[in-house]
């Protein structure tokens, strides 16, 4: 299988499980805080996590001092990549599930997915260089979202400036893995990052929150599902995603979340589906798109 193609399913399944999470997110939020939401369904990935790697490592028959022959760095990058990813993630997290209390759905989509912008900013910092269909994807998946997730004026409240902020946080996390995933295992790394989300949310849940065992236990279904797919698989593919692969076109598949949210919405909800909606997946689709093709600058350039 071609590995651009992988890389690229990876993210666009991300996306997928992400789009439909900002249903459940909500419905936490009915029940628990934000800390809360993100303390339990970090633990439930840290340990959806355990097992995946204990299995994985038996199944390849490899052996921690096996990676430390090939790498004898690996626990000390392993850790350093995992608390830092996790730090960058547990802000951008409870960010958004606080700035979700009091936002639409379909405003803190869009301003989430405003990585999709900072990600080759940040990379410009990094003298890391994108490429003009790039940019020109960019461009058309920031119509695209904001045809597809804002239905009426565009004004900004307290809730909103969260999700900004969170969004920041979610650019830095993509250019953290970006740095670490090159010399460690996807899962692994995606395990150390949770496993940081869920002793910093947890401290923060103890001290600022009171949460009720009645109401975790009767926001449960959702929390699973955050858990176990959005956290433990959408996040360890998304690692799986960028390792090897430009952070900006993975950041615009992944990007894709807003699309599902709607499509989830009319496949779960009944939701009806507006003209500006299908011309903003059509944007979509089209940024989609500009993002695979050929910079016909590098091309020329590796042919010198």
């Amino acid at each position: 299988m071609n590995r651009s193609f992988f890389h690229n399913a990876c993210a666009i399944l991300t996306a997928m499980i992400w789009g439909f999470a900002f249903v459940t997110q909500s419905m936490g939020a009915m029940y628990v805080g934000p800390f809360t939401v993100n303390a339990v369904r970090s633990v439930i990935a840290v340990v959806f996590l355990t097992f995946l790697v204990l299995f994985l490592r038996k199944h390849r028959g490899e052996s921690w001092a096996t990676s430390l022959e090939k790498n004898p760095h690996y626990l000390r990058d392993l850790l350093l990549g995992g608390v830092c990813c996790g730090a960058a993630l547990t802000i951008a997290t409870n960010l958004q599930q606080k700035g979700i209390e009091t936002t639409t759905s379909g405003k803190a989509g869009f301003l989430t997915a405003m990585y999709i912008v900072i990600v080759p900013l940040f990379g410009l910092v990094q003298k890391k260089r994108v490429g003009k269909s790039v940019w020109l994807g960019v461009a058309a998946a920031v119509a695209g979202l904001y045809f597809l997730c804002i239905q009426q004026d565009f004004t900004v409240a307290v809730g909103d400036f969260y999700i900004m902020l969170c969004a920041v946080f979610f650019a830095v996390q993509i250019l953290l893995v970006d740095h670490f995933v090159v010399n460690v295992d996807s899962v692994e790394l995606s395990l150390i990052q949770f496993l940081t989300v869920a002793v910093i949310s947890t401290i923060f849940m103890l001290t600022m929150e009171k949460p009720e065992i009645t109401a975790i236990r009767a926001a449960m279904w959702p929390l699973l599902y955050l858990g176990v797919f959005s956290s433990g698989i959408a996040y360890t593919l998304q690692i799986v995603a960028q390792k090897g692969s430009n952070p900006t076109v993975i950041s615009i598949l992944m990007s894709l979340e807003s699309v599902f949210a709607v499509i989830g919405g009319a496949l779960f909800l009944k939701d009806q589906l507006s003209g500006r909606e299908y011309f903003g997946c059509l944007l979509m689709m089209a940024a989609v798109v500009l993002a695979q093709l050929p910079d016909k600058n590098a091309s020329e350039k590796t042919a010198e």
